[in-house]
């Protein structure tokens, strides 16, 4: 059975669909079987994988408002691994559910029927506790949180437990947190450095080993259509989110694998 992750942030701009789309080509490249899907209605997860947003029909949409089956809108992408695909009208699904019995729990039945054929099924939710995000967080079994360790990241990590313990206790009792991945890592900075030293003491093993950095072949992937591993694989970014996605497996085979600050100490 699939391990269902939502990778969420309620804070804008801290790479959630670069981790999305990159650790799923990374699981698929190492060999694990790997839905991702686009819960965001600006579709960049979408695009990032090569999918045109306009031409995708059916979408996530379509699923949540029981127009279509998983089944029928999962797109193969060509880098191994199936997507669920969303475009400007998924904004239009909040409206919607409002009125729909069981509108919390629209994305979790959709995926029952197809939750054996994946190793792993990540969710690109948007940056902002709404409809999509509480459907994201209801079928999931556990978040991954990408962060950047900068002052104001810390207060809206706070928020985010706060959220998450409210949605375990009234929607998703198994819901827990997965790991805290530190991005946009600039090992520089020496509140960087002391931001990603208050992680570790508060989290602990929830903190992933690896760090992504910043890196320039990350930002400049998604304009081509691909994850950073297809555009330069060589890549300090590509690299990373290959290590990422290893520390991931050696995680689930409970592998007590050596820290691994790919990247950022590169």
């Amino acid at each position: 059975m699939a391990k269902i992750l939502a990778v969420t942030n309620q804070k804008g701009g801290v790479g959630k669909t670069t981790t999305a789309v990159n650790l799923s080509a990374c699981l698929a490249t190492l060999g694990q079987r790997v839905l991702m899907i686009d819960l965001d209605p600006q579709g960049n997860a979408t695009t990032g994988c090569g999918v045109i947003k306009r031409e995708a029909l059916p979408t996530v949409y379509q699923i949540l408002i029981g127009r279509s089956t998983l089944v029928d809108a999962r797109i193969r992408t060509e880098f191994g691994f199936d997507i669920l695909p969303a475009n400007r009208e998924l904004a239009g699904a909040e409206v919607e559910l409002i009125e729909m019995g069981g509108r919390e729990f629209r994305l979790r039945d959709a995926l029952a029927p197809v939750v054996d054929d994946y190793d792993f099924i990540l969710m690109d939710c948007p940056p902002a506790l709404n409809m999509l995000t509480v459907n994201g967080l209801a079928a999931a079994d556990a978040v991954m949180i990408p962060m950047q360790c900068e002052y104001y990241a810390l207060e809206g990590l706070t928020d985010l437990v706060a959220t998450l313990k409210k949605v375990r206790a009234n929607l998703n009792a198994r819901l827990e947190i997965e790991g805290l991945l530190r991005t946009l890592f600039d090992p520089r900075s020496t509140l960087t450095q002391q931001v990603s030293a208050e992680l570790d003491e508060h989290f602990g093993r929830k903190v992933y080993r690896t760090i992504i950095p910043r890196n320039v072949r990350l930002a400049e992937a998604p304009s081509y259509g691909k994850p950073v591993i297809a555009f330069d694989r060589s890549s300090k970014g590509a690299l990373a989110y290959m290590a990422l996605a290893q520390e991931m497996l050696d995680r689930r085979d409970g592998v007590a694998g050596k820290a691994v600050e790919q990247g950022a100490m590169a």
